[in-house]
């Protein structure tokens, strides 16, 4: 993502705004996040030396609930994205009907080049200094971009240690064996799923031997291209940080995934020819799955791609440029608040079983998940057929409209 998030999110919002008739004082209020943490952190390194990370945890809006977002490890993190991905969660949070607010939380530092002892240190550090913002009834933390159950497994010991309390619903997305819940590894994938399969029926599309491109080979677009290749569909190609392989005839997901569990990458894999990474926006396809970071779809390759419908895998792939030139296409969007909603979604879960003090079986996991996102995707196509326009404008309409029914319920304090 770059500077400019903050900017994005505002316009959607604005957007968002006139089309709900938002009330001005409450429009005013979501402008504005409720509060933003900056934290210094200083981790002692392997070999002596003290370096000094920043640290950020965001609340943009808690009127539905907690604050509820994951927390990043990226060299390039910045307050400004922050502030964003945080405000999207609000609506992505609403737009599942979940009773959460929005939250986002990171470090600016690249892992690649920490040991596991240094991660260990800065997660544990990070946790501390954000720890008066943390817990089950105020703010819950997930994992995101390079962090994990492990990552979530030192915050959740940290919080617990920093208060004298088992605060196993403090954190979600932890390992099962300290509370973590079936089927929350691959939520993201399925949930995504559930939208493509929704988007082709409204659509009147088969799924059944249509052809799909999956961007981004990792934690989401693994599982997600092994899904659609079982819901019947011809994943063609499939790029990563290293390139893109591509067959026609489509691509064996799994002996793939055992590939880049062997290699690190895509890229050589005997099933399929490599082609540039860039190349991958030309393909013939019906479905295409942007699973990497933001910002990559731009006006340019906006004007590449021949899918009918595009699931936003990602957080904030479509540039808002590119968002009007597909609209002019007709391709159908359907909007990173909604289609990555899965990850969230089972997060809620997880809070919930840690709450209750019950785990629920993975068939049950399963079966919830796709109801609420397939009750989520109804009140979006049909809230963007009312309003004629986009389903990501749509999203952001039934969102917004959801917030404010809350702020206007809950009054003003004091």
């Amino acid at each position: 993502m770059s500077q400019s998030a903050w900017q994005a999110v505002l316009e959607r919002l604005d957007e968002a705004a006139e089309l709900a008739k938002l009330d001005a004082d409450v429009h005013r209020m979501l402008r504005t996040p409720r509060r933003t943490l900056e934290v210094s952190i200083p981790v002692r390194l392997d070999d002596g030396s003290v370096e000094v990370f920043t640290g950020w945890r965001v609340h943009h809006d808690t009127t539905r609930g907690p604050g509820k977002g994951g927390i990043r490890f990226h060299p390039d993190l910045d307050a400004d994205e922050v502030k964003a991905l945080a405000a999207m969660m609000t609506f992505k949070t609403a737009v599942l009907d979940l009773p959460f607010g929005g939250a986002k939380g990171g470090v600016r530092c690249d892992p690649r080049v920490l040991s596991a002892g240094e991660l260990e240190r800065l997660t544990r550090r990070f946790a501390y200094e954000i720890s008066p913002l943390l817990g089950p009834e105020t703010d819950i933390p997930a994992p995101d971009v390079n962090t994990d159950s492990r990552v979530m497994a030192w915050l959740v010991d940290t919080l617990s240690m920093v208060s004298g309390k088992n605060l196993a619903a403090s954190v979600t997305g932890k390992p099962l064996s300290i509370g973590g819940s079936r089927g929350h590894t691959g939520a993201t994938s399925a949930g995504c799923v559930t939208c493509a399969r929704a988007a082709f029926r409204e659509l009147e599309l088969p799924m059944v031997g249509s052809r799909a491109v999956v961007q981004g080979f990792g934690k989401v677009g693994a599982p997600l291209a092994f899904l659609l290749t079982s819901a019947g569909m011809r994943v063609v190609a499939v790029s990563d940080i290293g390139g893109a392989v591509l067959n026609e005839g489509g691509l064996d997901t799994k002996g793939l995934s055992d590939h880049v569990a062997e290699t690190g990458s895509v890229v050589g894999f005997a099933g399929g020819e490599s082609i540039a990474g860039d190349a991958l926006w030309d393909i013939d396809c019906e479905l295409l799955v942007p699973a990497a970071l933001g910002g990559c779809i731009d006006t340019v390759v906006a004007k590449r791609i021949t899918a009918d419908v595009v699931v936003e895998a990602a957080n904030g792939p479509t540039t808002i440029d590119a968002q009007s030139v597909l609209d002019e296409r007709g391709i159908v969007v359907v909007p990173d608040i909604l289609a990555n909603a899965g990850g969230v979604t089972a997060s809620y879960f997880e809070w919930a079983q840690a709450l209750q003090g019950y785990p629920w079986e993975e068939q049950l996991v399963a079966e919830r998940l796709r109801q609420r996102m397939d009750t989520a995707f109804t009140a979006v196509w049909a809230r963007a057929q009312t309003l004629d326009v986009g389903m990501r404008t749509a999203a952001h309409v039934v969102a917004v409209e959801r917030v404010a029914a809350a702020i206007a319920a809950r009054g003003l304090f004091p």
